[in-house]
């Protein structure tokens, strides 16, 4: 079975990110890049089946620039076996540029399960798992918490308000992955060393138009100073006052 694994490259989580100069992106210098914490579980899922299958090829694909083959080879290093670098400098292109960008090198590949994470770290849009199955005509089921295959049909629960939902999905399908669906690897140092030897396979691609312009990019206003309104019961009155006319929050 081929499986297909979309990756993407985001700041860590732990970095402090400033917007550049230009108000529309955030400024490199000194940002530490990782691989999007939802996508280590995509590419977990991915290798979990071809072992438990025990055979099969995970292939990883990302778009970005020359830094995103650190990302590749970390996926690489946990046992996919080989990647493919769609090469852009765009500096946030839009889901649908990049869900059409995967969906073209995707195609070529017939893959029976494309993974993804539920959504990047960074912007938070959600989009490219669902436009890329529309895009490739496969069906999607999307915040997989959990994941089993049994012969040519997966098993798929999601986590919804108030329980979860039980789906099944025939092969060929878009999966994308939530917090818990599995327990990421460390790569180990026979990880780290074979796959130095893998092949990154690198095309150049045009985006073409972008579908949606990104106008601004701000920081969030810094929050406010917290103020003691009193102690005990006697803080009440003043309490529900500040939450009715100073916060308007009831």
């Amino acid at each position: 079975m081929l499986q297909v694994v979309c990756i993407k490259q985001v700041p860590d989580t732990e970095t402090r990110v400033k917007v550049a100069g230009d108000g529309r992106t955030l400024d490199p210098t000194g940002v530490t890049w990782v691989m999007n914490p939802f996508d280590e579980f995509a590419v977990e899922g991915a290798l979990q089946v071809k072992e438990k299958a025990g055979a099969g090829e995970v292939v990883v694909i990302s778009l970005g620039g020359a830094g995103v083959q650190t990302t590749l080879r970390n996926s690489l290093a946990m046992g996919a076996d080989r990647a493919i670098h769609l090469k852009n400098d765009t500096a946030a292109p839009d889901s649908l540029a990049v869900a059409k960008a995967l969906a073209a090198a995707i195609r070529e590949l017939n893959p029976q399960l494309v993974w993804l994470g539920k959504s990047a770290s960074d912007d938070d849009a959600a989009q490219v798992g669902p436009m890329l199955s529309e895009l490739l005509g496969l069906p999607c089921v999307t915040v997989a918490a959990s994941f089993a295959l049994e012969g040519t049909v997966a098993k798929v629960e999601r986590e919804i308000e108030g329980g979860r939902e039980q789906i099944e999905v025939p092969l060929p399908a878009v999966i994308t992955c939530d917090k818990g669906l599995n327990q990421p690897r460390y790569p180990s140092l026979k990880g780290i060393m074979a796959a130095k030897k893998k092949t990154i396979e690198e095309r150049a691609i045009d985006l073409g138009a972008a579908h949606v312009e990104l106008v601004a990019l701000e920081l969030p206003p810094a929050r406010a100073a917290g103020r003691i309104v009193g102690e005990g019961a006697a803080a009440v009155p003043e309490l529900v006052r500040a939450l009715r006319e100073d916060a308007k929050v009831i």
